[in-house]
């Protein structure tokens, strides 16, 4: 019986020794070359990490290599003229600007003072996208009287950015003065908080320099009950005796209007004038037998479209 169980054991190991033998070495199959006794081996070594003067993923620059050429995949291009499509494809990415007008009466009021009552108009239209054809055009009388002071100014407008107009052209007066033709240069804007600013110096026919300057804001009570103080200065280089205009400041005017947005486009308006004259223009009102000073109630409507 002993004798049968040992070798039942012989048996037993010695088909087991081919399973000893592949798990025996852990170092089966690998190169085990310049390895000395109790050295184990290390996994693959890691790229090595990025130092902190080179930059990595989008911090990298760009390069400079040329981008692919466009594909323009036009299933039209099979039935017309290749050169044909892409004349319009063009003509599709770059369209030209389009022209925009608009027609702004300012002013166009009645002034109610003690003697006799006058009217005043302030308006202007211009054409154009970015860069203006800008038409001006303003004037004041006495009714009964006919008109005392008008002109026209025809401008290019060019837009210095989105706040700012450069604007040259010419001016021509109308009325009974001396009509005088100017060239003219100004700007147009938006200053800072919301004021609306015109600064113009105007160059005569017969070598006089005169200069106007104009700033309104717009307070807004509510939705559409808006109030607009409004200044006016008008300056001179030298004497003109047949406009009846001294040098230095000739001139000054002050508008306070409340007015009312039927819409947007129209909006009737009330409010108080007051004109003064200065230094030798007010020589010359007080000899032709004028008030050097006005204080008048004005009625009107500003429109648009």
């Amino acid at each position: 019986m002993k004798a049968a169980n040992l070798g039942l054991a012989a048996a037993l190991l010695v088909s087991a020794g081919p399973a000893f033998a592949q798990t025996a070495d852990p170092h089966a199959g690998h190169d085990m070359h310049g390895m000395v006794h109790g050295d184990t081996p290390s996994a693959p070594a890691a790229p090595p990490a990025p130092t902190d003067d080179e930059p990595t993923g989008t911090d990298q620059p760009p390069g400079s290599a040329e981008p692919p050429p466009a594909v323009h995949d036009n299933p039209a291009a099979r039935y017309w003229d290749p050169a044909a499509m892409a004349a319009a494809a063009e003509a599709e990415m770059h369209p030209p600007a389009p022209v925009y007008t608009k027609l702004i009466v300012d002013a166009a009021e009645l002034r109610i003072r003690e003697g006799q009552d006058g009217y005043r108009w302030e308006g202007e239209f211009w054409a154009g996208n970015v860069d203006r054809f800008v038409i001006k055009t303003r004037g004041e009388g006495t009714r009964g009287e006919g008109l005392e002071n008008g002109e026209v100014q025809a401008l290019y407008a060019k837009a210095l950015d989105p706040w700012w107009n450069l604007q040259v052209g010419v001016r021509q007066d109308i009325g009974p003065h001396p009509r005088r033709s100017w060239a003219t240069i100004g700007l147009d804007g938006r200053a800072r908080y919301q004021f609306d600013v015109q600064a113009a110096l105007f160059l005569s026919d017969k070598g006089q320099l005169a200069a106007r300057l104009e700033g309104s804001y717009d307070l807004r009570i509510t939705q559409r009950l808006v109030f607009q103080p409004r200044a006016e200065l008008e300056l001179a280089a030298q004497d003109m005796p047949a406009e009846r205009i001294g040098a230095g400041l000739s001139s000054a005017e002050l508008d306070l209007r409340l007015r009312y947005d039927v819409r947007r486009e129209l909006s009737p308006y009330i409010g108080v004038n007051w004109t003064w004259s200065a230094g030798k223009t007010a020589d010359y009102a007080r000899a032709d037998g004028r008030s050097t000073a006005e204080r008048s109630v004005i009625a009107g409507v500003r429109f648009w479209f």
